[in-house]
């Protein structure tokens, strides 16, 4: 190995590491207490080498939710991918979404701002596969197979995700004193009606 390959695999390692630490920080105390020094201070580096890789804390949170828009747009594309049915797609969306969120209550408060300032939602998603366009193909299609052509595909795709999200920040924020077997109950008859409105 040569030393410009190593010390390539020396600045990848120590990327991983701030990467490491800034996570468990955030598992451990929440996105607000996250800081540049915090994080020099735990892996025992200067704060100027922390920035040779990322140029603020809002960087790191950047790559935090990219990487949680990945996750969700991979559970959500899982689960389409299992049924052939919009009706059935749809309804197995929406229970990987609130999955994804209360197993991933990090990245889900990151991307989406739950009781934080959060990063701009098309920023988390550039130059990736978005799970947006999951939800509105099978939109679309429960629409056209019931030949209901004025109603608008985007408009109907922002109610769907209204209900997750509105469901979901409830949940996270403890604004509900329901047990989660509810709280789910309450997910799938929110989206049952939305779909009825479809057909």
């Amino acid at each position: 190995m040569g030393i410009s390959e190593r010390r390539l695999k020396e600045k990848e390692k120590l990327r991983d590491t701030i990467l490491k630490t800034a996570w468990e920080m955030v598992k451990e105390e929440g996105w607000q207490s996250l800081s540049i020094r915090k994080i020099a201070d735990a892996i025992d580096f200067s704060v100027p080498v922390i920035y040779d890789y990322f140029e603020s804390k809002e960087a790191i949170l950047e790559e935090f939710a990219r990487e949680g828009a990945f996750l969700l747009t991979k559970s959500i594309k899982q689960a389409k991918e299992k049924h052939g049915d919009p009706v059935e797609q749809l309804k197995a969306m929406a229970l990987a979404y609130w999955d994804f969120a209360l197993r991933n209550k990090e990245y889900y408060r990151l991307m989406f701002g739950v009781g934080m300032a959060c990063c701009e939602n098309c920023q988390c998603f550039e130059g990736a596969e978005r799970f947006d366009s999951y939800i509105i193909e099978s939109i679309s299609t429960l629409l056209k197979k019931n030949r209901k052509t004025k109603v608008e595909v985007c408009l109907k795709y922002h109610t769907y995700t209204s209900i997750l999200h509105g469901l979901v920040s409830i949940k996270l924020t403890g604004s509900t004193p329901a047990p989660d077997e509810l709280n789910k109950l309450v997910l799938e008859d929110a989206v049952d009606g939305f779909i009825k409105n479809l057909t």
